[in-house]
């Protein structure tokens, strides 16, 4: 494992309890030689990583849309600094990096981003680890709407096993490697 997928906020009105949780993810990560892969932006969550994993000597790669580079949304103190020209193709690029994703809290974009790549582990086309990190059971809603697709039969019940959740920041490299084999056979499983 080498690359770590952050998907988070730009906001910069959060709760600290989040930001915490992003510094404590990111010095976690360069700690370990983890190479963050996120969204490229300089603000919020996104920032506070970004900030945390280079203040600890580690590596980042930011991958962003060209047009939010000319609006300066960009980071401009990264190890590398990836630009796209749309928002799937930051998507697709920063998945085919990923030894695993995460997801930190974050509005439309990361809810978004979270849902998809879950979306691709169903389809077999992303198998890494998925962790959720639920600081503040800011998450709840959204893990109750998975089970609850499990539970009325829009998913099976071996899906429960595609996402791992954790409340602390601190949980999160534990949590990818205990997360189960996923194997991109299990796609036959996807119609149900």
């Amino acid at each position: 494992m080498q690359n770590i997928c952050v998907y988070c906020a730009s906001s910069t009105k959060i709760n600290a309890v989040y930001f915490e949780a992003a510094k404590q993810l990111g010095a976690a990560m360069a700690a370990l030689n983890l190479r963050l892969v996120y969204g490229g932006g300089s603000l919020g969550l996104m920032g506070e990583i970004a900030d945390s994993v280079l203040r600890s000597g580690g590596e980042v790669t930011g991958v962003i849309p060209r047009f939010m580079c000319e609006q300066e949304w960009n980071h401009n103190g990264l190890t590398e600094l990836i630009m796209t020209e749309t928002m799937h193709e930051r998507k697709e690029k920063m998945a085919s990096m990923a030894d695993a994703a995460v997801a930190l809290p974050g509005g439309c974009g990361t809810l978004e981003e979270l849902l998809e790549i879950i979306t691709w582990k169903q389809l077999g086309i992303f198998t890494k680890p998925i962790i959720i990190v639920n600081v503040n059971g800011y998450f709840n809603p959204l893990i109750e709407m998975l089970h609850k697709a499990v539970d009325e039969n829009f998913m099976r019940d071996i899906h429960r096993n595609m996402w791992q959740v954790v409340d602390k920041a601190e949980d999160v490299i534990q949590a990818i490697g205990n997360a189960p084999h996923w194997d991109k056979n299990t796609r036959k499983l996807a119609a149900f």
